[in-house]
C-alpha cells in the first residue's frame, strides 16, 4: 500500500506510468497492423508502406519547420505571460500557415514527380495529392500537441496519443482488409491528420487559441530562438528519412521489393523495443542531464543508465535473438522467415545505438547545436556509404551490417566527444 501511495505521489513515476501505457498501446497497435499487412500485402507491400512513412516523417518536420521542441520550451517558459505567449503563438502560427500553404501547393502539383522519386512509379501520384490536402492538419496537430506539452499537461498529450493510436489501428485494419495496398496507403496518409481532431478537443479546455492568433503577428527574435531547435530536428528527421529511403530503394532496385520488405520488417521490430528506451530517456534521463551542472553529476547520470537500463535491454535483445523465428511467425507470417539472418546484425546495431543515445541526449540537454549536427551528419554519411557498399555485396543483410557498423563508429565518436564527462 505504501508503495502504491509512493507511486501516486511521485509526479515523474505518474507521467512515466501513463506514458508507458501509451507506448504499450502503440506497440500493440503496431504489432496488429504489421500482422495484417503481412497477411494481406506481404513483404512487397510492407516495403512500399515503409517508403510512405518516411515521406510523412519528412512532411511533418518540414511543414512545421522542426519547431516542435522550441514551441514546447518557450510555451513552458512563458505560459503565464499572456503578451509574450501571444507573440510566440501568433508568430509560429502565421509562419507555419504560409509554409504549409506553399508546401501543399507544391506537393499537389508535383505529385507525379514525387511518386516517381519515392515509389519509382507515377501510379501513386494520387496518394501525394491526398497528402497535399492533409498536410495542414498534420502541421496543425503537431502545433497543438507542442502547446499542450509546453503547458505541462502530459495527461492530455498521452490521451491524444492513445486515442489516435486506437483510432489509427481500427482505420488501418478496415482499409487494408477491404482495399488492400491502396487502403494501407490511405490509412498511413490520413491517420496523422485525424489526430488534429483529438488534439484540438484537448487544447480547448487549456487556452483560447483564437485569443493568441486573432491578428497576424511576427517577431524575428522568436524565430531566431526557434531556429536552433528547428535545425537539430530537421537535420535528424529529414536527413535520416532520406537515407532510409535511399537504402530501401537501393535494396528494391538491386534485389526486388520482397527483399526491401524483409529489411523493413526487421526495422519495424527494432522500432518497437527501442520505443521503451526513447520513452525512458525523454521522461527520466533528459531532465536529469539538463539539471546536471558539473562533469561529475553528468557522469553519474550516464553510469546510472549503463548500470540499470543497458543490462536489462541486453537481456531483452538476447531473448529476441533466441526466439526470433517464433516472433517472426507469430507477429508476421511464414513468408517473412528469411528475415531471421538479419537479426544478428540489427540487434548488435541496436545495442550500440542504445549505448550511444544517452550520450546523444547530452547535446539536447546542454544545447550543443553545432556538435549535435556535426555528429549526426557523420553518422548519416557513414550509414549511406557503408550501406551502399554492404548492400551491393550482401543484399538486404548488408543494410543491417551497415547499421551495426555505423553505430559502432558513432558510439566511438561520442565517447571521444564526452570523454571528460564519462571518465571524470
Amino acid at each position: 500500500m505504501k508503495l502504491i501511495n509512493k507511486i501516486k505521489g511521485n509526479p515523474v513515476l505518474k507521467v512515466f506510468s501513463l506514458n508507458s501505457l501509451s507506448v504499450g498501446i502503440r506497440l500493440a497497435g503496431g504489432i496488429i497492423i504489421s500482422k495484417i499487412i503481412a497477411q494481406f500485402l506481404g513483404p512487397a507491400g510492407l516495403a512500399l508502406i515503409g517508403n510512405l512513412r518516411n515521406v510523412l516523417s519528412i512532411t511533418d518536420s518540414v511543414s512545421t519547420l522542426g519547431f516542435q521542441n522550441g514551441i514546447v520550451k518557450y510555451v513552458a517558459e512563458h505560459q503565464k505571460e499572456e503578451t509574450k505567449l501571444k507573440e510566440i503563438l501568433s508568430t509560429v502560427f502565421f509562419v507555419l500557415l504560409g509554409v504549409v500553404a506553399v508546401l501543399s501547393i507544391g506537393v499537389f502539383f508535383g505529385a507525379g514527380y514525387f511518386s516517381e522519386v519515392f515509389f519509382k512509379d507515377a501510379a501513386y501520384k494520387w496518394i501525394f495529392k491526398m497528402i497535399a490536402f492533409a498536410m495542414p492538419w498534420y502541421a496543425g496537430n503537431i502545433f497543438l500537441i507542442s502547446i499542450l506539452n509546453g503547458l505541462g499537461n502530459y495527461k492530455k498529450v498521452i490521451k491524444v496519443n492513445i486515442s489516435g493510436n486506437v483510432f489509427g489501428v481500427l482505420l488501418s485494419a478496415v482499409l487494408i482488409i477491404y482495399h488492400q495496398l491502396n487502403g494501407a496507403l490511405i490509412a498511413v496518409a490520413l491517420s496523422p491528420a485525424l489526430l488534429f481532431i483529438f488534439s484540438f478537443i484537448m487544447l480547448r479546455g487549456e487556452i483560447s487559441l483564437s485569443t493568441f492568433i486573432r491578428k497576424p503577428f511576427f517577431k524575428v527574435t522568436i524565430l531566431k530562438n526557434l531556429f536552433y531547435y528547428s535545425l537539430m530536428t530537421l537535420v535528424t528527421v529529414v536527413t535520416g528519412s532520406l537515407v532510409t529511403l535511399y537504402i530501401r530503394n537501393l535494396i528494391i532496385d538491386l534485389y526486388g521489393e520482397i527483399q526491401g520488405g524483409y529489411w523493413e520488417a526487421v526495422n519495424r521490430f527494432s522500432s518497437y523495443y527501442l520505443m521503451f528506451i526513447s520513452t525512458l530517456l525523454t521522461v527520466y534521463f533528459l531532465p536529469k542531464l539538463s539539471t546536471a551542472i558539473t562533469n561529475k553529476e553528468t557522469k553519474t547520470v550516464f553510469y546510472s543508465y549503463y548500470k540499470t537500463v543497458m543490462p536489462l535491454f541486453g537481456i531483452g535483445l538476447f531473448l529476441v535473438f533466441v526466439f526470433k523465428y517464433v516472433i517472426i511467425t507469430t507477429l508476421l507470417s511464414d513468408e517473412f522467415l528469411p528475415v531471421g539472418p538479419l537479426f544478428k546484425w540489427q540487434l548488435a546495431g541496436d545495442f550500440l545505438k542504445a549505448c550511444s543515445i544517452i550520450l546523444g541526449y547530452e547535446f539536447f540537454a546542454k544545447k550543443m547545436t553545432k556538435a549535435f549536427i556535426a555528429t549526426e551528419i557523420f553518422s548519416f554519411v557513414t550509414l549511406y556509404l557503408s550501406a551502399t557498399y554492404f548492400i551491393k555485396q550482401y543484399g538486404a543483410e548488408g543494410a543491417v551490417m551497415a547499421h551495426a557498423f555505423t553505430y559502432a563508429l558513432y558510439l566511438g565518436l561520442l565517447l571521444v566527444v564526452f570523454r571528460k564527462k564519462i571518465f571524470a
